[in-house]
């Protein structure tokens, strides 16, 4: 086979020859360089690879081009190589360049030229894409088709479940032609129907079987572990990333999809390091890939039921049965979505009122009214995200002001974006229709009104979920885990507690189990939070190990 390709585009001659002459130093045993003077001339480079069959590795591309510029071409270029790593070479920092670069092409390096010396500044950029670009599967996937109704709760769920783990599939209505005769091939099978790339059909399939349908990993490699991370939302991954990448062997369980509620945001944008904003996916993929990059283990769609202290062990007890056992667990189940206490609510669930952001929903709900209940950053996201397609986005707030729950930046956005009409001081009482959701009530104190709306996104504040840990860890009234201070206040110490030394401060009240981000009592409820909150727990881990 053809050595892949490392692609460098410059229309200075003089620099393209110079970056192509560095790139040879030290990759043309492995690979072979291309160099070309303009983004069209990189692109018909690009298709004569892609037509003799040649992978291409890395494109590298300044900046500053006449015609077409840098990231247009890598913009262009992803539809020919989507996996091959994309670096933007400028000659000085261009900060709209950058935030362009990353909304548009998901840019993996800024780069700054020249570069003196490529020992220090160059090569180790490229060798960590290259690096990258090794561990991807670069494998086109089967494309699932996935045959139901339009309106049923479950074919929902199973096509967030897809979504979310960025699964390519195709949806097809029961009545559509296609999809009749996929459901009547299966012999009429209870929908939704699943039918894989090998034709292989899943009729009403458990997301366990959807998971093995496109490749995840639910069963444990070992039974013993360092460290046992439980959730796999921001401070979950960040104790992986953290914990693998310190050498401790570390497996995640996630019973639903890596991100948490926050890899649901259609745009973070008050997280460090992304001045134009990430969304909750992206940047649950990159921590998947990094947490994966160290050696991490990750459970997708494992579920731990319980927990158990067998001396100097913790063992963790997975729905399916299954035990596995590590030195110290770190507790990062976030939380979920409150219900909506209103009438007629809980008979439209999936069917037009959903429970945070249903991004698969939005473009659904072209040229319709919705509305978005909660007054928190998260349902402020997602107005003005399901701005860009619904004709008209309602938020009821129970609050007089968003101001009182929601970022600043948020309430600027909110207010500049004409189609979002803000209800303060209101509520949701009850939801009517049939098949589906058709109308809403509002209400507010000596008033009701009753508006036509297909569309409801529930954000009402959040539950820890914790009940499956029964008595095993100390919890305050509401279900948060309770940690360091909050376990020996008043000079008091946790019940049971067999150590000379107090809790440290994430540590909850049995000793080598540690809680991180939103499940842990008095927590900030942020992503840079949550990832800090994971990140300590990790080094607390050691010091815990350290003294066992």
């Amino acid at each position: 086979m053809s050595k892949p390709v490392l692609l460098t585009v410059d229309d200075d001659p003089g620099v393209s020859r110079a970056v192509a002459r560095d790139l040879r130093r030290r990759y043309a045993g492995s690979y072979r360089i291309v160099r070309a003077e303009s983004g069209r001339q990189a692109l018909e480079a690009l298709s004569g690879l892609r037509l003799r069959g040649e992978d291409t590795a890395v494109l590298l591309a300044d900046h500053r081009m006449p015609e077409m510029d840098g990231v247009e071409f890598l913009e262009r270029a992803m539809d020919l190589y989507p996996f091959a790593r994309r670096v933007l070479l400028t000659a000085y920092a261009e900060t709209d360049a950058a935030i362009r670069a990353i909304n548009d092409v998901d840019l993996d390096y800024y780069l700054l030229k020249p570069w003196d010396p490529p020992e220090e500044k160059f090569y180790p950029v490229i060798d960590a894409q290259l690096d990258a670009w090794a561990r991807t599967d670069r494998r086109p996937p089967g494309q699932l088709r996935v045959v139901g109704h339009r309106w049923s709760a479950r074919c929902y769920q199973v096509r967030d479940f897809l979504a979310r783990h960025q699964a390519p599939y195709t949806w097809l209505m029961d009545g559509d032609p296609e999809g009749a005769e996929l459901v009547a091939a299966a012999g009429s099978p209870e929908l939704p129907l699943i039918v894989t790339a090998d034709g292989t059909a899943l009729s009403a399939p458990s997301d366990a079987e959807l998971a093995s349908a496109i490749g995840l990993s639910a069963t444990p490699s070992t039974g013993f572990y360092d460290l046992i991370v439980v959730g796999g939302g921001p401070s979950g991954l960040g104790a992986a990333v953290y914990g693998a990448s310190e050498g401790l062997r570390t497996v995640v369980v996630e019973r639903r999809a890596l991100g948490g509620q926050a890899g649901q945001s259609s745009r973070i944008e008050n997280y460090l390091g992304f001045p134009d904003g990430v969304s909750g996916a992206q940047l649950a993929e990159r921590a998947r890939l990094q947490a994966g990059r160290f050696g991490a283990e990750l459970l997708q769609v494992g579920e731990v039921t319980a927990l158990e202290a067998r001396g100097t062990a913790r063992v963790a007890r997975l729905a399916d049965g299954t035990e596995i056992a590590a030195h110290a667990v770190i507790l990062a189940t976030g939380v979920s979505y409150r219900r909506l206490d209103a009438e007629g609510v809980d008979d439209f669930v999936g069917r037009g009122v959903f429970y945070g952001a249903a991004l698969t929903e939005a473009p659904s709900c072209a040229d319709e009214e919705v509305a978005v209940v909660g007054g928190a950053n998260s349902a402020g996201q997602a107005a003005v995200y399901l701005a860009r397609y619904a004709k008209k986005v309602h938020i009821i707030v129970r609050a007089e002001r968003l101001e009182t729950s929601m970022s600043h930046y948020l309430v600027e956005q909110i207010a500049g974006t004409p189609n979002i009409e803000v209800h303060a001081g209101k509520t949701v009482c009850a939801a009517e229709g049939t098949d589906r959701l058709e109308r809403l009530t509002f209400a507010w104190p000596g008033g009701k009104k009753t508006v036509d709306a297909h569309w409801l996104f529930v954000f009402i504040g959040a539950e820890p979920g914790t009940g499956w840990l029964g008595g095993f860890v100390e919890r305050d009234p509401r279900g948060y885990v309770l940690t360091g201070p909050d376990l020996v206040s008043g000079g008091r110490r946790p019940a049971g507690w067999p150590l000379a030394r107090q809790p440290y401060h994430l540590e909850t009240s049995v000793p080598g189990v540690f809680a991180a981000g939103d499940v842990r009592s008095e927590s900030m409820k942020r992503v840079a939070s949550a990832v800090g909150d994971g990140a300590m727990a990790v080094a607390l881990v050691h010091r815990y190990l350290e003294q066992a």
